[in-house]
């Protein structure tokens, strides 16, 4: 039996719906959610250099034997390009090549030995680290969403003197730069933080995670004060001398200003972004589905923020910008470049390849030997603008 047809009148608007009758069945409709993290076949140099060749074709699109590794010749060329990064020269902060490993992803590197050269990265920013221990919040603290992850771990760690004792002697063999990520409740808990790493072999720089709450100013964050932000970056700033990188937040209507404030007060260089502030719901509609209710969103689908934000902060400042948010491929590490980044710190995807960040440093050189460069350093702010221009929060959609 065909359904009813039901004409509904609304003022001057008459509106035709459609209103099933007893026999008709509504067939419920089913999304499944494809995940945007997915595993990546790694490409060797000489095989990206064949892509290139051949107008991006996969070589095995082409019914072709793989490209293996490359010659001697080859090698030697891709050796003489220079993809170091100099992040404090002032302070000895040189990375080997501008492809990182972003806290939270990768462990104190350590975890990731078996299967990863760390020795190839070109930096790693360690595990969350606090004074004291922390349990980290309830569960569930992940879940994952259509275009990354959703994350509430609450900066589960042993506290500094373990990592120290731990981590200090393993960190002091490798030539691989360790950055320390610092997260604190306060002024005082960042600081003496630092202090104890301040001078301890192996820890070749401190990044400040200021997305945490201030409990002297009633819980608001420091990354989205100004003032705040000054005044911790300052107070580390006094109390080592250290490369000091500062990790922005997404989470505020201007970063300009906040930008600014960092590099004033001290600041070696800039990391953007941390994760924005998302929401998952339980499968039963209940409640929210993290233990803590709320998490960072990570991801894909962060990197058209990510790469704004690096755009803008690097019209205001002069220290170095490490981009962060959704890099998956060297079109990204491209793209984060063009916008202003020196660096890239790889975070999410690693969950899925944690050879992506080597495997992306060996394609950055291939492609700077297809472009006859004999550094990266011309791709960077290749997109800026000459002048600076307004910033995005006046008015994203509704220019005049």
């Amino acid at each position: 039996m065909k359904a009813k047809k039901k004409v509904v009148t609304s003022g001057d608007v008459r509106i035709t719906a459609y209103k099933p009758t007893a026999r008709t069945k509504r067939r419920e409709t089913v999304r499944a959610i494809k995940s945007a993290i997915v595993p990546i076949t790694p490409v060797s140099p000489a095989a990206q250099r064949a892509r290139i060749e051949t107008g991006g074709a996969a070589v095995a699109d082409l019914g072709t034997t793989p490209v293996g590794r490359p010659t001697l010749a080859e090698r030697a060329a891709l050796d003489r390009i220079d993809v170091s990064v100099d992040l404090a020269p002032a302070r000895g902060l040189r990375l080997p090549n501008p492809i990182m490993v972003a806290s939270g992803t990768f462990g104190y590197g350590v975890e990731y030995g078996e299967v990863v050269d760390v020795q190839k990265l070109g930096g790693i920013c360690c595990k969350g680290t606090t004074l004291r221990p922390r349990i980290g919040n309830p569960p569930p603290r992940v879940t994952e969403t259509p275009g990354g992850m959703l994350n509430s771990i609450g900066l589960q760690n042993p506290g500094v003197a373990a990592v120290i004792e731990k981590y200090g002697p393993i960190w002091q063999g490798w030539d691989v730069p360790v950055i320390v990520n610092v997260a604190g409740e306060s002024i005082d808990d960042y600081v003496e933080v630092v202090r104890r790493l301040d001078g301890l072999p192996g820890v070749a720089g401190i990044e400040l995670n200021i997305s945490c709450p201030n409990v002297g100013k009633g819980g608001l964050q420091f990354a989205i004060d100004r003032d705040a932000a000054r005044s911790v970056t300052a107070a580390v700033r006094r109390a080592t001398e250290l490369p000091l990188l500062v990790k922005l937040s997404p989470n505020v209507a201007d970063v300009r200003p906040i930008a600014k404030a960092i590099e004033d007060a001290g600041a070696d260089a800039i990391c953007a972004i941390n994760t924005l502030s998302g929401l998952a719901v339980s499968p039963d509609r209940t409640r929210a589905f993290l233990g803590n209710t709320f998490g960072g969103l990570s991801g894909p689908a962060i990197k058209p923020v990510a790469l704004r934000v690096v755009y803008e902060v690097a019209q205001v400042v002069s220290i170095p910008i490490i981009g962060i948010g959704g890099v998956t491929s060297l079109d990204d590490v491209l793209d984060f470049m063009a916008c202003g980044a020196v660096a890239v710190q790889i975070g999410t995807a690693i969950f899925a390849d944690p050879e992506l960040p080597v495997h992306l440093a060996d394609e950055l050189r291939s492609e700077c030997l297809r472009r006859g460069l004999e550094s990266y350093r011309p791709l960077v702010g290749t997109a800026l603008p000459k002048r600076a221009g307004a910033p995005s929060v006046k008015g994203v959609e509704y220019r005049p």
